[in-house]
């Protein structure tokens, strides 16, 4: 008995040894900041002046706190519009430490595409288009004249980075994930149609609903008075009108009041529910007489999922404030019209955003160049890069993608109908747990995107980031394990691994 104690005591020393032997990424900006001071990085909630542009004191103070980490400093960061003003969102989250998983600074993400670059461009026309096309069932995208001029205007794009089909961008592949499975059947993952088991209730996916064709902060003072601070009402949702997702706008809204994990618990329920198979490594998959509980069953993964969830903020939330802050959306759009209205010159942005067909339909639409928002109080206090909706998918979906078989085929798949009042049939290929699983990391971070509140690279660096929080998580789950456990899992750029 000794032995084995001693045993699982060095194992125990040994994972501690590893964890604290990780290397520290190197953490790096674009270098946008220096080269277009208070213009291209995230400032909402700062005191902003008559331009749009964040006061060089209120950016300063903000700097101020993020470089001596002293809470005081934090308390003095300048509020927009007075006291009561909307607050800045967990700044100092990403100083915390913890003794599972990666410390939140040990990750790196790459620099962010620059205000100036035509990657840039090309996601930022996206986001206009995006929410031209909020109200378009997907399942009538193959039909819409509205979508033909997207995927026209975003195949001839200098750097467009979204999924193609034979070189262009076509209505089958709009506005999808580039990741494994992604591409394959319906635009919605099945992990966000099928009933949730949960517990004694069976929980439909029926979401509540918000109107149609109502866009937000269209208009430049109540764009500027947001940008200010200044704290708009509630959204109004309607109870009594439940669709399944269909749409840009009922992904944009149900991201919108989910919290963090939210569709990867559904997706674990799910797949527990229908009795999934678990992944070969597991221990107690092929056992004789032994069923896993707090180790290696329901009990563990349902915890872990919600651990791995909390890592991936706190990471993500280092990158967002202290290395990248990169502007959303929302205030580029505030730089576009100020510059085509003549309020003033940002010479950095690029003609395929002027001169496109997408900030020419939206303007004749709405009569502003700002991008239309999903919410009323338009993006989060945070900066932009990276998604935590997006991180946090990327973690979840890696540590189900390496608990569950993903060659498993879901039975009776389905699809929204085109009014998203019932779920018919899905007839084609197969679909796959892992890609069904990558899908749904998608729809989340996507989701957010159709919103207006984020990037595309918001998604695609951020879900990698997740999974490489998740896979240091799986690998001191295995360290500190008394079973021989072994997760395999293929990772998001189609690799296969075995940890």
């Amino acid at each position: 008995m000794f032995g084995r104690r001693a045993a699982a005591r060095e194992r125990r020393i040994a994972a501690a040894e590893e964890a604290f032997s990780r290397p520290v990424q190197e953490q790096l900006g674009n270098g946008e900041e220096a080269d277009y001071p208070f213009i291209a990085n995230y400032g909402k909630a700062l005191p902003h002046g008559e331009d749009g542009v964040v006061l060089p004191e209120g950016y300063r103070g903000l700097l101020r706190a993020l470089s001596t980490r002293r809470a005081e400093d934090f308390e003095r960061i300048p509020r927009g519009s007075g006291e009561n003003t909307v607050r800045l969102t967990n700044p100092q989250a990403g100083l915390s430490f913890d003794l599972e998983g990666p410390d939140a600074q040990a990750l790196a993400m790459p620099p962010a595409p620059r205000i100036d670059s035509a990657q840039n461009s090309a996601e930022m026309v996206e986001l206009y288009w995006m929410a031209l096309l909020r109200d378009v069932p997907f399942a009538n995208y193959d039909s819409d004249p509205m979508v033909m001029r997207a995927v026209n205007e975003l195949s001839d794009m200098m750097d467009y980075r979204g999924p193609r089909k034979n070189g262009r961008v076509t209505p089958e592949v709009l506005f999808r994930g580039g990741v494994p499975g992604a591409l394959r059947g319906p635009y919605i993952s099945q992990f966000l149609l099928r009933d949730i088991p949960f517990g004694t209730l069976p929980l439909p996916q029926l979401h509540d609903t918000v109107r149609v064709n109502q866009e937000y902060l269209t208009d430049w003072h109540a764009w500027l008075d947001v940008q200010n601070g200044v704290k708009q009402p509630p959204q109004d949702r309607n109870p009594n009108e439940r669709r399944y997702l269909h749409t840009a706008r009922d992904l944009a809204h149900y991201v919108h009041y989910d919290f963090l994990y939210q569709a990867h618990l559904g997706a674990l329920l799910i797949l527990l529910g229908m009795k999934a198979e678990a992944d070969v490594g597991n221990p107690y998959e092929n056992s004789r007489n032994q069923a896993g509980f707090a180790t290696f069953g329901p009990p563990h993964i349902q915890s872990l999922l919600a651990e791995v969830a909390t890592r991936a903020a706190k990471a993500v939330w280092y990158s967002k404030w202290f290395v990248h802050r990169r502007l959303r959306p929302e205030e580029f759009g505030g730089r576009v019209h100020a510059h085509v209205s003549g309020i003033r010159e940002f010479p950095m942005i690029q003609s395929e955003v002027l001169g496109s067909e997408a900030l020419k339909t939206s303007f004749d639409r709405y009569g502003s160049y700002l991008l239309p928002q999903a919410f009323p109080e338009g993006c989060p206090t945070h900066p932009a890069y990276g998604s935590g909706h997006a991180t946090v998918a990327g973690a979840c979906v890696t540590v189900l993608k390496a608990w569950f078989d993903e060659s498993f085929p879901l039975p009776n798949p389905v699809v929204a109908d085109s009014s998203g009042t019932k779920l018919v049939p899905y007839k084609g290929p197969a679909l796959l747990i892992g890609g069904e699983l990558n899908k749904l990391a998608a729809n989340i971070a996507l989701g957010r995107s159709m919103a207006a509140v984020h990037w595309r690279t918001d998604f695609t660096a951020s879900v990698k980031l997740g999974e490489a929080i998740a896979i240091d998580m799986l690998r001191e789950q295995k360290a500190v394990a008394h079973e021989d456990v072994s997760f395999t899992l293929s990772r998001f750029d189609g690799m296969s691994i075995t940890i």
